[in-house]
C-alpha cells in the first residue's frame, strides 16, 4: 500500500510552494562592435567577436 495524502493540497499553498519554478529571463547586450544582439559574456554569433577580439568567423547565410 503506498503513500496516501490525509488533506487535499489546496490550489494556494501548491501555487506558493511552485513559486520559485518560474524560469528567468535570459541577461542580453549588445556587441560593441556590430550592434547585434547577444547573450553576456559570449561570443557575437553575428561577427564572431567577444570583447572585441575576433574569435571566430562566421558563416554566410545562403540566399536560397
Amino acid at each position: 500500500m503506498g503513500a496516501v495524502p490525509k488533506q487535499r493540497i489546496s490550489k494556494g499553498r501548491q501555487g506558493r510552494r511552485r513559486s520559485h519554478h518560474a524560469l528567468a529571463r535570459v541577461p542580453m547586450d549588445t556587441c560593441p562592435r556590430c550592434g547585434a544582439t547577444k547573450r553576456t559574456h559570449h561570443v557575437c554569433p553575428e561577427c564572431g567577436t567577444y570583447a572585441g577580439v575576433p574569435v571566430y568567423e562566421p558563416r554566410k547565410k545562403s540566399s536560397e
